[in-house]
């Protein structure tokens, strides 16, 4: 906000230097707007989301580096996670495995399939940054995590050790920071199954309770 205010109060004698300015802070501006407007619309669409859903989406916030959007673009990408069987299944509608091949007795895996859900992929991937950092609860997610369960909690705190020592693991290894974070995306994608499933058991067994 400094710098904003900084830009907006400068001012260039030269026209064309001024024209310029005027240009790009407008830009500038009317992106923030857009981004503002379409975070006010998935608010508005995850108020109105089914009372599980909800549940889920809340419950994914708990994962470092996944907020509200993410949380909201993973499950209407997804539906319900349980119809998952198994969190390797869902890696692998992801396109986050490795390609693998096979001659005889040998097996040679090459980098990922990204055959799967685009959308997916990329937002684990964004999300599977935050874990080089070492674990902790502090900030957004100290708040986002208020009102959950210990069981989803527990889930999160292991994420964050689990994803940690594995992003410190490879890059000791020597591996590049876009496989190390792919790599840690994928086994994230883990979590995110546990987390979701753990949510819609839940949210069935309170309604079944109250039934």
């Amino acid at each position: 906000m400094k710098y904003m205010a900084w830009v907006r109060a400068l001012r260039f004698e030269h026209g064309a230097a001024e024209a310029t300015r005027l240009d790009y802070l407008t830009e500038v501006e009317h992106a923030a707007e857009r981004i503002a407007r379409l975070d006010r619309a998935i608010d508005a669409g995850v108020e109105v989301a089914p009372e599980k859903m909800r549940a889920v989406i809340a419950a994914l916030q708990t994962l470092r580096g996944i907020a509200k959007i993410s949380a909201a673009t993973i499950v209407s990408e997804l539906g319900e996670l349980s119809r998952f069987d198994r969190p390797q299944k869902l890696m692998g509608y992801s396109g986050a495995v490795s390609r693998e091949y096979s001659s005889g007795g040998r097996t040679w895996r090459g980098g990922i399939t990204k055959t799967g859900n685009s959308h997916l992929r990329r937002i684990v991937v964004e999300a599977a940054w935050a874990y080089q950092h070492r674990p902790a609860v502090i900030g957004g997610l100290k708040k986002r995590q208020e009102g959950q369960s210990e069981a989803v909690k527990e889930i999160a705190w292991k994420a964050q050790h689990r994803l940690c020592g594995r992003y410190r693991q490879l890059i000791a290894k020597g591996k590049s920071k876009p496989k190390v974070v792919t790599a840690v995306a994928r086994e994230l994608l883990g979590f995110i199954w546990s987390i979701g499933v753990t949510a819609e058991r839940a949210h069935e067994e309170t309604k079944r309770s109250t039934a």
